[in-house]
This record gives structure tokens, C-alpha cells and sequence, in this order.
């Protein structure tokens, strides 16, 4: 699973403040989050242009975040470094010792769609104490616990918790603005995130094109929490599916982080923002491509009640997927994900579950 989703490059080098910078052709818009400390006549372009893209494409690049250029090389020098470690020090946090799928994953065991992606990856959460469920309570509690760490690259962990932090406040900042910017009231849902909001994080390598010359890095799928903010490397591949079923190439922006929408925040406002599906094509031979997706997501527990905003009535109403229901409490949409996309964990771990 990809709740959402590189040689990389710092994602924070000066980009010259606009609300939205102009782009070429059907490019995503790039907006700068740094108008929400400016001036009136500064925060309105800043929600006219948040509005657009999150009711349009549902995909925008962003750029004036405040994560500074050595937060970011801390955290890809990191993932590097882990990348190369030798495989036994990486299978010795393998995620299939993990019942709360924290850890490494080899290439080619997870799957999107019932396909195989041609990745690895290392999934890092907020590091919690391990979350049994108590007779009577959801099974989704079992993704709540704590991390695996390699011993051999301690710096990891600060890296990638710092990370999460750094990230879960540009978050909630995109997050009041883009309620704002519907006339919606800023913190409706800041009880969701109350207390430990589900913050997760991948550490992702597409080591090239699979042996069978299947192109799939991630396969076509949409993000099930509220926002996700991605830091790509200088190595294309991410695509962002058009409206007519084309999809549209994502280039990597020096500076910015790619932001899309998930779907709780489509089912929350009936349709009116935009979750979009999207993929990563594989780097083409033995090339790699490296990148950082940080999920924004509430509580396990959160029961995410609709939003209320004056432009209700115009939502077009939300995406029906027989195949992927969406549960209005968020811990069931990612059991559901994980337990799909990992199926030997499932199977290890959790096989009356999973059943």
C-alpha cells in the first residue's frame, strides 16, 4: 500500500514567493505556503490558489514550508546510507517480524491492486508502545507500536522522527489553510488529531525496471487519510491521473514537496476536494529513483464527521469503489490497506484477522 506513495536533492532551496507561480502547459500549480504569515491581499491569492487545485487536480506542488535545506539532507543522507547497508542488516528489520507493519520491506512484496510494485521501503511511524487490542476492540490497533531500527545507522532514527515532526506541522498549517480556503472554520478537525495522530512515513527506492519488464513502481491507487506531502529525488516518475484517464507526468521541483489530498478529505466534503489517483512509473534499466511520501493522517480512532462549509451544495458528491469502501472511522480504511498491501505480515501475524 501507498497511502498514499530520490539521488535527492534538498526539497527547500529558495523558490521566489508568489501564491501560485506559473506554469507550463497542464503543469500542477505550485503554491507558496509562507502567504499564510503575509498580508491580507497575501493570504487571499494563497486561498484562491488552494482552492483551485485542491477542487481540481487535486495535486499541487509546494514550496515556501520553512524545512530547511539540512533537515532535509539529514534525512535523505540517512535513507541512502540504508539503502546500502548490506541485505541482512535491512532484513533484520524486516516488517514481517513486525505485527504493526513497521519496518523493511523487500522489493517486490508489496502489492497495489493486486499487482506487485518493484520497490523497497522502510515504513517508520510515531514511536508508540505496542497497541494489543483488548477483547471487544478494532483489530486497526495492532498499527499503532513501535519502529524497528538498524543498529548499524543510529542516525536513522533521529532523522526520520524529526522528520515526522517537521512535516506534521507544515501539515496542519496546509491543512487550516485549505479549510479556510472553502470557507470552512480551520480547526473542525483538529479533534481527529488529538492525542497521537496516525503520522507515518516511508523511506522508498525503485531500484529500476523488474526483471519481467513490468513498469509498475506503485501502481495506480489514491492516499486514504487527509494529506500527503512527498519529497522526490531528481529522477522522474510519479504521475498524476487527468480526468479523461491520461495521466500526467510530475517532474521534481528543487524546493518543493508534492502535495495530494486523500480520500477521507473527498468523502468529508462529498466530493468537493479532490483525492486523485496517481503511480510511479519504474526509473527506466538500473536506474534508481529515491522518495520520501509523508502521510497526514488522524487518530486510528478518529471518527471523521462531514465538513461544514458554505459551499456544501455545490459538491459534486464523493467517488463510489465497491472494491474499496471507505469507513468513516479512519483505523478501518488502513487496516484495510495494510493488510492488502502486506500479505505475508497479514498472514504471519494476523491470519484470523486477515481472513
Amino acid at each position: 500500500m501507498s497511502q498514499q506513495h530520490p539521488t535527492t536533492t534538498s526539497a527547500t532551496s529558495p523558490v521566489t514567493p508568489s501564491a501560485t507561480s506559473p506554469v507550463a502547459g497542464d503543469a500542477l500549480p505550485v503554491i507558496d505556503l509562507s502567504l499564510a504569515h503575509g498580508s491580507p491581499a497575501d493570504r487571499t491569492r494563497l486561498h484562491d490558489a488552494l482552492r483551485d487545485a485542491a477542487t481540481g487536480v487535486g495535486f499541487f506542488q509546494l514550496v515556501g514550508h520553512g524545512v530547511t535545506p539540512a533537515e532535509t539532507d539529514a534525512l535523505t543522507d540517512a535513507m541512502r546510507a540504508f539503502f546500502t547497508l548490506p541485505e541482512a542488516d535491512r532484513l533484520a528489520v524486516a516488517n514481517l517480524n513486525s505485527p504493526h507493519y513497521r519496518g523493511y520491506t523487500r522489493t517486490g512484496d508489496e502489492r497495489t491492486g493486486g499487482s506487485q510494485d518493484w520497490r523497497d521501503q522502510l515504513d517508520i511511524g510515531a514511536e508508540l508502545p505496542p497497541h494489543v487490542p483488548a477483547p471487544g476492540e478494532p483489530a486497526y490497533w495492532w498499527l499503532e507500536g513501535p519502529n524497528q531500527w538498524p543498529t548499524a545507522l543510529p542516525e536513522l532514527r533521529d532523522a526520520a522522527l524529526t522528520w515526522i515532526d517537521r512535516l506534521g506541522a507544515v501539515a496542519r498549517t496546509l491543512l487550516h489553510e485549505l479549510l479556510t480556503a472553502i470557507g470552512a472554520r480551520p480547526e473542525f478537525y483538529d479533534y481527529a488529531f488529538a492525542g497521537h495522530p496516525h503520522l507515518r512515513l516511508k523511506l522508498v527506492r525503485y531500484p529500476g525496471t523488474a526483471p519481467d519488464g513490468a513498469g509498475q513502481g506503485v501502481g495506480a491507487h489514491k492516499d486514504y487519510g487527509f494529506i500527503t506531502l512527498l519529497l522526490q529525488d531528481t529522477v522522474g516518475g510519479l504521475q498524476v491521473r487527468r480526468a479523461d484517464g491520461s495521466f500526467l507526468d510530475v517532474p521534481p521541483m528543487p524546493g518543493a514537496f508534492v502535495v495530494n489530498l486523500g480520500e477521507l478529505l473527498e468523502v468529508a466534503t462529498d466530493g468537493y476536494l479532490k483525492a486523485t489517483s496517481h503511480r510511479v512509473v519504474s526509473p527506466p534499466g538500473a536506474r534508481e529513483r529515491y522518495s520520501v511520501p509523508f502521510f497526514y493522517n488522524p487518530r486510528l480512532d478518529a471518527h471523521i464527521e462531514p465538513l461544514d462549509f458554505p459551499l456544501a451544495h455545490h459538491a459534486p458528491g464523493a467517488t463510489q469503489d465497491p472494491a474499496n469502501p471507505l469507513y468513516a472511522d479512519f483505523g478501518f480504511n488502513e487496516w484495510k490497506g495494510y493488510t492488502r498491501a502486506h500479505p505475508k505480515v497479514t498472514r504471519r501475524h494476523h491470519p484470523d484477522l486477515a481472513a
